[in-house]
């Protein structure tokens, strides 16, 4: 197991030094002058200059990625040129605000969508089966801003039960943010929803067509002991995976979703940086995403091997 782990370290480490190339580089191509960017069209060109000494913009691109991915891993993460503050506290406090988004969306979505695949595989067929189905692949297709309009039409504009607008206080706790998250966090959950039940019903049903569970049918087990003993530990092990990678999407992947709701999350944080074209902010926001994605696919692949200890020498 330790071996299967280090292997897996490795490809992470790897992944994440790849992965920083290719953002210090998209980062260096984005059309737009930084100095211009910051110091608004009409400044001169002395001015402009000296600023891209200050930010060592004038330096070999090598020397540039060397400094800045040392200085990273030592934890100093620059400073924004756009916001004159430092980069890793802004950081941080918008990702406290996605985690708190993240979590709550992932609790609605996770036990519902595999109780929803269990229903539809052990109902196969039959019109539950389609409804569940058919409703999986709607919302699938479904953007997220159309979801989210959706949404704040029925439950805030006509019901008013709930906030249109989700611009909480940065030092807002949980319980104090909740109500400005429900909207935001059903958006998210109704996209991440759809992929859970389908991978679910999808794997639950092939393992039902199995030897063993036909034999532990055969030998007269309760239906219960078969669904919990041998069908969900490795009927789920599929779902593991997609519930990793949701999580990588889930801090990531919530620019449109924030956006909507004026959610002061990461992914908001990220536009405004690329708006802005803060390189520092897009390279220290955008390499701390990739960091959340490999650390959930660690984490997934090694509950792959717990639960199936036959991944281990693969």
């Amino acid at each position: 197991m330790l071996k299967f782990v280090l292997r897996r370290l490795g490809f992470m480490l790897l992944t994440v030094a790849l992965a920083s190339i290719v953002i210090f580089w998209a980062t260096t191509m984005l059309p737009g002058d930084v100095a211009t960017m910051i110091l608004g069209r009409y400044a001169t060109e002395e001015a402009k200059t000296e600023l891209r000494h200050e930010l060592g913009l004038d330096r070999p691109a090598t020397v540039q990625y060397v400094d800045w991915l040392g200085s990273y891993v030592r934890g100093d993460w620059g400073h924004s040129p756009s916001m004159d503050t430092e980069v890793r506290p802004v950081i941080f406090e918008r990702l406290r605000n996605s985690l708190m988004l993240a979590s709550t969306a992932f609790a609605l979505y996770v036990p519902l969508g595999i109780l929803l695949g269990l229903v539809a595989a052990l109902r196969k067929n039959t019109w539950v089966d389609n409804l569940i189905s058919v409703g999986s692949l709607a919302f699938i297709g479904l953007p997220e801003f159309v979801s989210g309009l959706i949404l704040i039409a029925i439950f805030s504009i006509q019901l008013g039960w709930f906030h249109a607008q989700s611009a909480i206080a940065p030092d807002s706790s949980f319980v104090a943010a909740f109500p400005y998250l429900v909207l935001p966090a059903v958006t998210v959950a109704l996209t991440s929803l759809a992929y859970v039940v389908r991978m679910t019903r999808s794997s639950t049903v092939d393992v039902l067509q199995t030897d063993y569970v036909r034999t532990a049918n055969l030998k007269g087990l309760p239906p219960h002991r078969v669904l919990f003993t041998h069908v969900l530990r490795n009927s789920l092990l599929p779902t593991v995976t997609v519930v990793a990678i949701g999580i990588g999407w889930l801090i990531g992947g919530l620019i449109v979703t924030e956006s909507l709701f004026s959610y002061p999350g990461i992914g908001r944080l990220l536009l405004f940086a690329i708006q802005r074209r803060d390189m520092v902010l897009i390279q220290a926001t955008a390499l701390l995403i990739v960091l959340i994605y490999v650390v959930a696919n660690l984490v997934a692949d090694i509950l792959y091997a717990v639960l199936n200890p036959r991944i281990r020498y693969t």
